[in-house]
C-alpha cells in the first residue's frame, strides 16, 4: 500500500512510524495482553503511559515546573468558554486580538461570559496580515490577552510574541504547537487541539501557569474547571485514553527527530520551498502578507480559478490529497504540519510546475 500525502488542515497526517508502532501494539501493549483502548485509565499500565506522555511533552517543550499540563476533551472550541469561566477572577474585561476565523469564534464565545475588548482587528484587510505590537490597544487591567498565533484557515501567523506586561498572554496554538522551539514562560496559558501536530482528534492539551488556577467563577461547570482537572491529574472523568496514548507516541517520535529544534529546521525548509514555488510565477499567488505567512498552513490561488477543479483532480491522481481551500477563502490550502515529510512538499511543488506548464 502506498500512503498518500495528506495536506488536510485536520485531522492531519500522523508520522508513519507512529502509526506502525500503534499497529504493532494494538492487541497487546507491552505484554499486558490488552490494547490501550481496553485499559482502565486508573490501572498501573495506563497510568504509566499517561505519565510518560506528560514527561516527554514537558521535555520537548521545556515546560517550567510552575505550569500544569492537562490532557482534556472538547477540542480547542471548548476552551473558548473555559478560558473566561476560569481566568476572569475579579477583573471586568479581557483583551482579544482578532486575526481570523478562530479568533472570531473565541471572541464570540467569550462575550457570553465577560466584556471583550478588541485589542486589534485585521478583518478590514481580509485577515491577510497581523497587527504590529504598536497597533495593539491593550488594557493593563484586563484579565488576560487572547490571541491565535496561527490562523489555520487564512494561513496567517504572528512573527512575534505579543508583549502584554503583567497581563497573562493566552494562546490558541492548535495549528502551530510543537512546530518549533517556544519559550513557554512568556505565556500564562497555551492550549491546542490534538488533530494537527499532536495526534488523533479527541484530545486537547492545556498548559497553564499555576497562579492562574483557582479563579473559576462560581457558575463554572465542574468539568470546565481547570483546578479540578489539575487536582485529578486530568482524570476527574475517563479521559480520551487512546488519543492520549497516541500523543505520547508522537512526543517520543519528536525526540527522535532532534526535538523541536530539529522540527523547526525541517518545517522552515518545507515552507520556504512551497512559498518559493508560489512566488516564482504569476500562475500562482499568495493572499497573505509576506511577514505573516504561516509555516503550517499555506493558502494559494491560481490566476485562473476555472482551473481549480482540474488542479485538485490532477493532484489527487498523484497522491496529493485534501488541497482544496476552506470555503471562506477559496483556492488551495496545503497544511504541512510536522508529520508531512519533505518529500510530500517536493511532490506538490513538482506537480505545481507540471500543471502550470500544461495550462499556462
Amino acid at each position: 500500500m502506498t500512503r498518500k500525502f495528506n495536506f488536510s488542515a485536520g485531522p492531519a497526517m500522523l508520522p508513519t512510524a507512529v502509526i506502525e508502532r500503534a499497529q504493532a501494539e494494538m492487541l497487546d501493549w507491552n505484554g499486558s495482553g490488552m490494547s490501550t483502548m481496553e485499559m482502565s485509565h486508573r490501572g498501573k499500565e495506563y497510568m504509566s503511559i499517561a505519565a510518560k506522555a506528560e514527561s516527554d511533552l514537558r521535555e520537548v517543550m521545556g515546560i517550567p515546573d510552575n505550569y500544569k499540563v492537562l490532557f482534556l476533551q472538547g477540542g480547542a472550541s471548548s476552551q473558548f468558554a473555559m478560558i473566561p469561566l476560569n481566568l476572569m477572577g475579579d477583573k471586568a474585561s479581557a483583551d482579544y486580538i482578532n486575526t481570523g476565523m478562530w479568533s472570531k469564534k473565541a471572541i464570540s464565545e467569550a462575550k457570553r461570559y465577560t466584556t471583550v475588548n478588541i485589542a486589534a482587528d485585521t478583518s478590514e484587510g481580509g485577515f491577510t496580515a497581523v497587527p504590529t505590537q504598536a497597533e495593539l490597544k491593550l488594557d493593563p487591567n484586563a484579565a488576560y490577552v487572547h490571541y491565535t498565533p496561527n490562523e489555520t484557515i487564512g494561513g496567517v501567523e504572528f512573527d512575534y510574541i505579543p508583549e502584554t506586561g503583567d497581563v497573562p498572554l493566552i494562546a490558541d496554538m492548535s495549528s502551530t504547537i510543537l512546530s518549533r522551539p517556544l519559550d513557554v514562560s512568556k505565556f500564562g496559558m497555551i492550549y491546542a487541539g490534538a488533530q494537527k501536530n499532536i495526534g488523533p482528534a479527541g484530545l486537547t492539551i492545556v498548559i497553564i501557569r499555576d497562579d492562574l488556577l483557582g479563579k473559576a467563577s462560581s457558575n463554572c461547570p465542574t468539568m470546565f474547571n481547570y483546578s479540578v482537572h489539575a487536582e485529578n491529574d486530568s482524570m476527574y472523568n475517563t479521559p480520551s485514553t487512546y488519543s492520549w496514548y497516541m500523543a505520547g507516541l508522537v512526543f517520543e517520535w519528536l525526540k527522535e527527530q532532534g526535538g523541536l529544534e530539529g522540527m523547526a529546521e525541517v518545517n522552515k525548509r518545507k515552507a520556504e520551498k512551497l512559498y518559493a514555488a508560489i512566488d516564482a510565477t504569476d500562475f500562482y499567488g499568495s493572499p497573505v502578507a509576506i511577514n505573516a505567512r504561516s509555516w503550517m498552513n499555506v493558502p494559494f490561488t491560481l490566476a485562473d480559478a476555472e482551473l481549480d477543479a482540474a488542479f485538485l483532480k490532477g493532484a489527487s491522481e498523484r497522491g496529493l490529497v485534501t488541497l482544496k481551500g476552506h470555503r471562506s477563502v477559496g483556492g488551495m490550502r496545503a497544511s504541512i504540519y510536522n508529520a508531512m515529510p519533505e518529500a510530500g512538499v517536493d511532490a506538490l511543488v513538482a506537480f505545481m510546475q507540471e500543471f502550470e506548464a500544461a495550462n499556462a
